[in-house]
């Protein structure tokens, strides 16, 4: 028994066993995450169950569970929508209630751009006062033909609010600034005051026939369907209002296939709706990316200097090894400090000076005294520099001393050496700390909170206006997006599937950020074979 003790096979089952288990736990987590997921865009059958008592309930089967205190009981939850018909989405029937199931090829599904799914079945389809089609198969195949139509009014309509309404509004917004900064230095008429003025009387003449334009689209937007639904409740729908339109009950396997593509596209290319909890995450998405670039383009150079100064110039003693110390512990602090100390330092302190410099004009209003992507950026570049600093020494300390002597030894100055020798060498290490780095950044709440991160933001960091790209903005993030739908969402049962596809997608996010930085190491270790990292 000693002997086996002592060769060490022991502990070879137990390492063993600690990485199977850990494996476990990643595959089942990932695992929860795909089942939870991955099917919520398929369009599953609607179930119309007629219960004992006569009353009919049509909905889709979201879960099916034991009735607590009743062994051999079940109940089922169904998704019967219509929020504004029944004040509620979801609604639990014990099975032993429902005397009936059917599955009628009639039922619709109609998503819409508030309040929910609507389901029922199609009573007729008006432009106004004139019945285009009456129920069944018929008003379904007229509703599918002019849902295109609807949909082409609604994104003009969008793209009007947004493009040339709102250049107007940002040019507006831009001549009562400029009329500010001039009032701020004591010009109040002249030339100039009287061109501005003139140009803001040219943009309000614009905004007029803009807003007579949106006004005559919304006016061509007459269509509507009637739905008729449980309990003898109807309810009439402008066209303006669907976007989408199906009866899972009648559709193929293909047919199904097709939504689904066309439900994961709208989720990653739309905006969101109903507080988050419909549509698309494409802010959040755009948010996350260019909030983690931005991070890894001034964690890198902040944390490689520190590294290099440490390790390659620094004379080796107390106050370096106590400097090594503080990055060690900096590395522990809890997050939601540095989002303090980004609000103290970055927002109020530099910000704020930022803003009575140069924006004068806009105040009280803040420009940068305020949360922004830029902040953000820079308070997780500081909450992810240690990995960085301590990645990069380690690759440091690994480069073999001949290769600097040798450098030295055929005439290269000690700032060549470290240029062209040294920091090619050190690069996968330096990588290797930002994978890390970016991989905790995408998935940091706390101090983005706090920063720079909002429910809901407007408009994108990048637009069509000067200077394009908006470092003062606010922005959303695919972490917080969890978090608000999770936690934060007044309908809780509707907003469950959405956290899960939401994390999947920040889990593809960071492992795309990840492959791309793993690839660019792999190819400069290829190139550096030398480097001992």
């Amino acid at each position: 028994m000693r002997r086996f003790w002592k060769s060490g096979e022991p502990f070879v089952w137990l390492t063993g066993s600690a990485l199977a288990l850990c494996l476990l736990l990643v595959v089942g987590l990932v695992a929860l995450i795909l089942v939870n997921g991955l099917g919520f865009f398929w369009p599953a059958d609607v179930l119309r169950a007629t219960l004992v008592d006569g009353t009919v309930l049509t909905g889709i089967v979201r879960e099916r569970e034991a009735i607590p205190g009743k062994p051999g009981e079940f109940r089922i939850k169904l998704q019967v929508g219509n929020r504004d018909l029944y004040g509620a989405d979801f609604q639990w029937v014990d099975e032993a209630r429902i005397a009936r199931r059917e599955r009628p090829a009639d039922v619709v599904v109609i998503e819409r751009t508030e309040w929910g799914p609507l389901l029922g079945t199609i009573e007729a389809l008006r432009d106004g006062d004139r019945v285009l089609a009456v129920r069944g198969a018929a008003g379904l195949a007229e509703l599918a033909r002019r849902l295109p139509e609807a949909a082409r009014l609604r994104r003009e309509i969008r793209a009007l609010e947004k493009g040339d309404i709102g250049a107007i509004n940002h040019a507006q917004e831009q001549a009562r600034l400029a009329l500010r900064r001039l009032d701020l230095r004591g010009i109040t008429a002249g030339a100039r005051v009287d061109a501005i003025q003139a140009e803001l009387a040219a943009l309000r003449a614009r905004y007029a026939r803009e807003e007579a334009r949106l006004a005559e689209l919304k006016r061509r937007q007459t269509a509507r369907v009637v739905v008729a639904a449980d309990g003898g409740k109807a309810k009439e729908l402008p066209l303006a209002q669907v976007l989408r339109a199906w009866a899972p009950n009648a559709m193929g396997l293909a047919a199904k296939a097709r939504h689904y593509a066309a439900g994961v596209w709208e989720f990653v290319a739309d905006d969101p709706r109903e507080s988050n909890t419909e549509g698309g995450v494409f802010p959040a998405i755009f948010g996350t990316v260019m909030m983690v670039v931005l991070m890894s383009l001034l964690v890198a150079p902040l944390g490689v200097l520190a590294a290099f100064y440490l390790r390659e110039y620094a004379r080796q003693g107390a106050f370096v090894s106590a400097v090594r110390i503080a990055v060690n512990n900096l590395a522990g602090v809890p997050s939601i400090v540095f989002g303090v100390f980004g609000v103290g330092f970055f927002i109020y302190t530099i910000g704020g000076s930022l803003d009575r410099l140069l924006f004068a004009e806009a105040l009280p209003t803040p420009t940068f005294g305020t949360g922004g992507i830029l902040w953000a950026s820079l308070t997780l570049a500081l909450l992810t520099v240690p990995v960085v600093i301590v990645a990069t020494e380690e690759g440091l300390a690994a480069i073999p001393q001949g290769l600097r002597e040798a450098s030295l030894a055929v005439g290269a100055t000690k700032l060549e050496t470290t240029l062209r020798v040294v920091l090619p060498a050190v690069m996968p290490s330096v990588l290797t700390g930002l994978i890390l780095a970016m991989a905790r950044a995408a998935g940091e709440v706390a101090p983005l909170m706090i920063t720079g991160v909002v429910k809901l933001a407007p408009s994108l960091p990048v637009d069509g206006f000067w200077p394009f790209v908006h470092l003062d903005r606010k922005f959303m993030h695919l972490g917080f997006q969890i978090y608000d739908v999770g936690f934060q969402s007044p309908n809780v049962d509707a907003a469950r599937p959405m956290v899960f596809v939401t994390t999947l997608l920040l889990l593809l996010v960071v492992i795309l950020l990840n492959l791309v930085a793993i690839g660019l190491r792999n190819r400069l270790r290829r190139t550096y074979a030398t480097a001992a990292v």
